[in-house]
């Protein structure tokens, strides 16, 4: 029997590894299509665009890895998927399948906000390699010759969290140089109250943001909507001008090209419709985890705010997704579970712990804890993760996220 795995990053590594653990080789093939060669801890992007790391230090070649465990890999870019004959289309052939698990992640659809770049236009982002690299290039450009800062997220943007740490990030650049004077930060954002984060909030996190960047002097705009970028500034919706010399906006994110030119297999915004088990609605040999998946809101808001899929997220989906095609085959019993999240956020000098659980209210937990001792286990995590992940262990501490 043939599985294959489209997607090299947190959710197609973790499925590929352990359904190779959980299945006899002699009878099963696992095989991994990714259109990336390395696999990048994305949550570090943040670092590389403030040139704390490089590309290089947050990722690594995916064929050793995996071949050493027994799991084959192609380096392609898939182009459709047809779940009725089930055959996966690259740009190299066809590929069929007994079962097939879609963790292909998102595309950035920076053509939401006009001017938002990085590559055609002079707002900046931090969604992928090349985009944090061009955006540390212009950081370091921007420190010689500082000025206004607008810091926030599109309209529709569901992954929030990098803006905010962006944001303490620069500030903390910023007071280091004692430059904050000559480049004030305002952060703009989609969400109804600081610290929504896609989630309705938890706890007293919007209390908490709202202090965290009151004595920054960052100054905060809620429930608004950017509509373009330009050189020279920041617009939102109702008219609004914000002077800005370095504009890092987080985009709204959209399904890969592959699943919206494969009719009948996702929404119209290129995300796929999955049950409980993480199995296709209408093909149940089709899996699907990650942000590739539609998940509705928790919440309507003024101005649009998706909900967000966290790496730490998708590697539950991953692991619940794995153990449901094994649990096909051997005629086992499915398993599910509600997710939680876990995350730790770097705020400059320290980081803050926060965690939901389960992800969407109400909720059993909700915990929001600030020290220095974040800040170093956020910095043991990246690299404690890039080196488990290499061996094929897909279970981590509980607290690491």
């Amino acid at each position: 029997m043939r599985i294959i795995v489209i997607g090299g990053s947190f959710g197609g590594l973790t499925a590929a590894f352990d359904l190779r653990r959980l299945l006899p080789r002699e009878s099963h093939e696992v095989t991994l299509i990714s259109r990336d060669r390395r696999f990048t801890f994305i949550p570090s992007l943040p670092w590389v665009a403030m040139g704390q790391k490089t590309i290089s230090d947050i990722s690594f070649d995916l064929e050793q890895p995996l071949s050493s465990r027994g799991i084959d890999f192609l380096e392609a870019s898939v182009t459709r998927i047809d779940p009725s004959s089930k055959c996966v289309y690259t740009e190299d052939g066809s590929h069929k399948y007994d079962y097939l698990l879609i963790a292909t992640g998102h595309r950035s659809a920076n053509e939401a906000v006009p001017g938002l770049g990085p590559f055609d236009g002079p707002g900046h982002s931090l969604m992928s390699p090349p985009e944090s690299e061009e955006a540390r290039d212009s950081w370091q450009a921007f420190l010689r010759d500082p000025g206004p800062i607008v810091v926030g997220c599109a309209p529709g943007a569901s992954c929030l969290g990098p803006a905010y740490e962006f944001a303490f990030e620069a500030h903390h650049a910023l007071k280091k140089r004692k430059l904050c004077h000559k480049a004030p930060i305002t952060f703009i954002t989609p969400e109804p109250f600081l610290g929504h984060f896609g989630v309705g909030g938890f706890g007293n996190i919007r209390q908490y943001m709202e202090g965290e960047l009151e004595k920054r002097d960052i100054r905060y705009f809620t429930s608004s909507a950017i509509s373009r970028i330009a050189a020279g500034g920041v617009e939102t919706a109702d008219g609004k001008v914000f002077e800005s010399c370095y504009s890092m906006i987080i985009p709204p994110l959209a399904g890969v090209n592959a699943i919206a030119d494969s009719p009948g297999l996702g929404n119209p915004k290129g995300f796929i419709p999955v049950d409980s088990n993480y199995q296709h609605r209408d093909f149940e040999n089709l899996y699907a985890v990650g942000v590739a998946v539609a998940m509705p809101p928790v919440e309507e808001t003024p101005v649009p705010v998706n909900f967000p899929k966290t790496a730490h997220m998708t590697e539950q989906m991953a692991k619940m997704a794995a153990r449901n095609i094994v649990a096909d085959i051997m005629g086992e019993e499915k398993t599910s579970h509600e997710l939680m999240v876990e995350c730790l956020m770097d705020m400059g000098q320290e980081a803050v712990h926060m965690v939901a659980d389960p992800v969407r209210p109400p909720r059993n937990v909700s915990t929001i804890s600030k020290g220095r001792r974040w800040l170093w286990a956020k910095r043991f995590f990246a690299g404690y993760y890039l080196w488990k992940i290499q061996r094929g262990a897909t279970r981590s501490p509980k607290w690491v996220w």
